[in-house]
């Protein structure tokens, strides 16, 4: 059953913990410069979309890799910036809202499946990757869509999941797969058919995305010929794709450290992915599954241990888990924890950090 408590109790670790990490940033930085700090790697790519659009910044080289970013987080973006002159605080601000937003879905996703909701979010808040959700990035703005969509599809709502559905689809091409997803949990839940008409409602942006870059290039597809120009991410045999990260694992170079993490994040996603198919989970299996098969297809990891922050129904089954057996949670906190910690502290130092 939802309760009242569910998303205060969300709410409270999800403010708690970023008063937390400001006054942790705040230790070692001006408070002028703050958000500053907060300017790395994607964060200043989508800055340059909401500032210029997609042909880049006048008088600079055009960055082959800017349609790879949807176009959600850039056209939030430049409406804050309206009322927030700074760029990169702006997006720390749609971070801020869109975050809390998730959270309380998240908890009440998780007591419609039975467990404690707070377990769900702190779960999420302590797992190594999450900075990315403070950060100027689209994981919460996606986020903030996606859970509760999924929790208005589990209660029967489709046109509100659709909709919603829609929403992360003009935030990230992972709205693909939660459409995909949505479509199966339909099926599944033996819904009327004269229903089943919401269910393109998610493709739509999808498609007019494809579009705008097609009348821009030609390039029906440019948002993934983005990813390989920018980032080498071209096909390969998940086999190679392994291999060729182990490789990298093997330097003594700073990168060497971030492939780790993207073996240590490909295990786990595997072992999710056998969880989920043991508990016959058919719809957040589509979801997870065809996310790990993009990742896992590519010449090379990358953001594969970032890509479980919008893996929802984890945290959902981590929360039932821990709901059962409360030590589960304290080892996760203990070991998950400080490695969090270090990897925010990676992120704001402007070393690679997912």
């Amino acid at each position: 059953m939802i309760t009242r408590s569910a998303g205060r109790d969300a709410l409270l670790l999800w403010f708690g913990s970023r008063a937390g990490l400001l006054v942790a940033t705040l230790l070692g930085t001006a408070l002028g410069t703050y958000a500053g700090k907060w300017r790395q790697w994607d964060a200043g790519l989508f800055i340059t979309i909401a500032q210029y659009g997609y042909d880049g910044e006048p008088g600079k080289p055009v960055d082959d890799g800017l349609p790879a970013f949807f176009p959600g987080f850039p056209v939030v973006l430049r409406a804050v910036h309206v009322l927030v002159p700074d760029w990169a605080a702006a997006g720390l601000l749609i971070s801020l809202v869109a975050g809390a937003v998730a959270m309380v879905s998240l908890a009440r996703l998780a007591e419609l499946e039975g467990a404690y909701g707070w377990m769900a979010v702190l779960g999420l808040l302590l797992y190594p990757m999450a900075v990315f959700l403070s950060a100027g990035y689209s994981e919460s703005l996606f986020l903030a869509f996606a859970i509760p969509a999924w929790l208005a599809a589990r209660q029967g709502l489709w046109s509100a999941a659709a909709l919603l559905a829609a929403g992360a689809s003009c935030v990230r091409i992972t709205g693909l797969f939660l459409a995909v997803a949505l479509v199966v949990e339909f099926c599944t839940s033996r819904e009327p058919v004269r229903r089943a008409g919401w269910l393109a409602v998610p493709f739509v942006p999808l498609v007019a995305y494809s579009y705008y870059h097609y009348s821009r290039s030609g390039d029906w597809l440019a948002w993934k010929h983005a990813q390989e120009a920018g980032w080498g991410r071209d096909f390969a045999w998940p086999w190679d794709a392994w291999k060729t990260t182990w490789r990298s694992a093997m330097g003594s170079d700073d990168f060497a450290v971030a492939f780790r993490m993207e073996i240590a994040g490909a295990v786990v996603a595997f072992a999710v992915l056998i969880w989920l198919l043991l508990l016959r989970r058919w719809s957040e299996l589509v979801y997870t599954g065809l996310q790990a098969a993009a990742l896992m297809t590519s010449a090379y990891y990358l953001s594969i241990p970032r890509s479980l922050l919008l893996w929802f129904p984890l945290w959902v089954l981590v929360a039932k888990v821990a709901t059962r057996k409360p030590w589960v949670m304290a080892g996760y906190a203990l070991i998950c924890g400080p490695i969090m910690l270090l990897n925010a502290g990676r992120f704001l130092s402007g070393a690679w950090a997912g």
